[in-house]
């Protein structure tokens, strides 16, 4: 077995990339897995124009490739695995990835959350590019235009209700025939003469992929099974997110939704020496500058706390 890690960062997004700058430069020299899909949400983001620094935008792959440069600069070891078990009931931590395990005085957990889609090829192939899962990120690309979105919770209404101060109309597509929205949220929904509602219906497809852009959606009724067409110039799916904590189950407490259990107001999770970052802990907000702000939080605290166990 090596020598343990000071600090042992899981996950790629702007939280553990943060976490990772910042606990670099504090000569913890951390070792970072990436996993073979590194990057988090903004790989899958064209123009990010609300991360400040960026005058003009920048596109979400490149803005990670900045955060990566950075943290290799101060000597991040970075590891192009997916983490496959963690033990934190015995210290040194143990991370395993591959056919290799790894002893850790402190973890970082920066997995993030991933949004819940639809499960067309048609919204993959248009994702970002009139496609999206974040109103606040990709909204202001669409005022005085008709969108769409999708589902029938909190999550949804909020995003209408942002999107509607911005577009020319919105239409909320829902399977059923009634909200699962809270009982304010609903109301300020249905007050608001944006708003249209298309029950008992399903995006079948996006149009147009050839195109490269979003023109329309193909609906289904699922009561006459009536298949229309409807034009729109942008379609948010708003189905909930899914926090990536099935690797920490059993080992740390974890909210009833799933997200990592966190102090309030900082990023100490149950286990001491193990620290969440990012929208894995972060049901609220999920936002880039966000998750950046607690990756910082989490290579500090994860500092102070190796100054206190040396």
């Amino acid at each position: 077995m090596p020598v343990p890690r000071k600090v042992i960062i899981i996950g790629s997004g702007p939280a553990g990339f943060t976490a990772a700058i910042y606990a670099a430069r504090a000569n913890l020299s951390p070792l970072m897995f990436i996993g073979s899909q590194w990057g988090g949400q903004l790989m899958l983001t064209t123009l990010v124009e609300n991360y400040p620094g960026f005058v003009d935008g920048i596109d979400g792959p490149p803005l990670m490739e900045v955060f990566r440069k950075q943290a290799e600069r101060f000597d991040t070891e970075i590891v192009g695995e997916d983490v496959t078990a963690v033990d934190f009931r015995t210290r040194p931590f143990r991370i395993t990835a591959g056919d290799v395990t790894y002893e850790a005085l402190s973890v970082i957990i920066a997995t993030g959350a991933s949004s819940k889609l639809l499960g067309l090829p048609s919204e993959k192939a248009l994702m970002g590019r009139g496609v999206s899962t974040c109103a606040t990120c990709d909204g202001f690309f669409f005022k005085d235009k008709n969108i769409m979105v999708v589902g029938g919770g909190d999550s949804a209404m909020e995003e209408a209700l942002y999107l509607a101060r911005l577009g020319r109309k919105v239409e909320v597509v829902h399977r059923r025939d009634a909200l699962r929205a809270s009982k304010i949220m609903q109301e300020r929904a249905f007050k608001n003469p944006k708003i249209e509602f298309l029950w008992n219906s399903a995006v079948e497809d996006v149009l147009d992929v050839a195109k490269g852009m979003v023109t329309g959606v193909r609906l289904r009724n699922l009561q006459s099974d009536e298949v229309t067409a409807r034009p729109v110039d942008g379609l948010f799916v708003a189905i909930g997110h899914l926090p990536n904590t099935q690797l920490f189950r059993g080992q740390i407490e974890l909210l009833p939704n799933d997200y990592v259990k966190v102090a309030p107001g900082a990023t100490r999770t149950s286990v001491p020496g193990v620290f969440a970052a990012g929208d894995v802990q972060d049901y609220t907000y999920r936002q880039a500058v966000t998750a950046a702000g607690t990756g910082s939080m989490a290579a500090l605290e994860a500092e102070r706390y190796l100054e206190a166990h040396p």
